[in-house]
């Protein structure tokens, strides 16, 4: 009889730790949850963390992320308004915000994340036919002094309307009201890259290789020019320099002659035999050399001023 009364205890005591563990769950800081009773929602969703009760064995709870979530598109080969096709890479970053209608209308966020697919590519895609290329290369602050295109006609800059970052802002509002629906909320939709198709991308390419060959021609014509002008200039400060050098050695030259002349006039108005002297002494030092012989006739100058020294 004790035996029988043990294990009823035993199965009554294994019976409520069932029933309170089934009945009772803990919701993380980072989820948040729906309570459903045979399949359907009962009550208002939980978003509180913390331990919660719910009806053993009958209520079950669903638990979705509360954090924001990353949705990542593939690149699409879409066509611009001026007829170029380009490869958009987007991203864009979404959340929960509504259990409830998340559940009901999406279950789970694998789903969730195809029907953000259909909705935000389908929205770049009508954005990106209904503009120009450069919409979605510049910036919506983009002014072509920025950049060093000085070079470039007015003609061949093309000007920027809207920009890809109101673009992408008027890609996110158009998403956002759509996904509302299925309570989500679209925090932003980001153009992460654009590029070119493979052929297009080589006339491009062509294209921009001609267009810096022809403003590096425009340049070089320039620097020549320049060139040409400075080297004209340097010429003519040189011959002026030259000129001017010139005529002011030719002026020192002629003072310096006239004070040599003037000096050697006073020499010779002071004693002119031994002037003469002197000077007979220098054409003679000046023509004889070590080996010289010299034959002096008796009417010689020198001459007589060795016969002179003699007596």
């Amino acid at each position: 009889m004790k035996n029988i009364v043990r294990t009823i205890l035993i199965v009554v005591i294994v019976a409520l730790g069932l029933v309170v563990a089934n009945g009772v769950y803990v919701l993380p800081e980072d989820r948040q949850a729906v309570v459903t009773q045979f399949g359907r929602p009962v009550g208002e969703p939980v978003t509180e963390a913390g331990l919660k009760f719910k009806v053993p064995f009958v209520q079950d709870v669903t638990y979705f992320d509360k954090r924001i979530l990353i949705w990542d598109g593939d690149p699409n080969q879409i066509p611009t308004r001026d007829k170029t096709f380009v490869h958009i890479d987007a991203t864009a970053r979404w959340r929960i915000v509504d259990p409830l209608r998340f559940m009901q209308s999406m279950h789970t966020e694998a789903r969730a994340q195809g029907v953000l697919d259909a909705i935000i590519d389908g929205t770049i895609r009508d954005f990106v036919n209904q503009n120009n290329l450069v919409e979605f290369i510049r910036s919506s602050d983009w002014e072509p002094q920025a950049m060093r295109i000085s070079m470039l006609e007015p003609a061949e800059i093309e000007h920027v309307e809207l920009g890809r970052d109101v673009i992408s802002n008027m890609i996110h509002e158009r998403a956002a009201e759509v996904v509302k629906q299925y309570g989500i909320e679209l925090v932003d939709v980001m153009l992460r890259r654009v590029n070119y198709i493979d052929s297009v991308q080589r006339r491009v390419f062509d294209r921009m290789i001609s267009e810096r060959k022809r403003i590096a021609a425009d340049l070089r014509s320039r620097g020549e020019g320049s060139k040409a002008e400075i080297l004209g200039k340097m010429e003519r400060d040189l011959l002026e320099i030259r000129s001017g050098a010139s005529r002011e050695a030719q002026t020192l030259r002629g003072q310096a002659d006239a004070d040599a002349a003037r000096i050697y006039a006073e020499a010779y108005s002071r004693d002119p035999e031994f002037y003469r002297f002197y000077k007979t002494l220098e054409s003679y030092q000046a023509t004889l050399g070590k080996n010289t012989r010299l034959v002096l006739t008796t009417d010689s100058p020198l001459y007589r001023y060795l016969e002179t020294l003699d007596r």
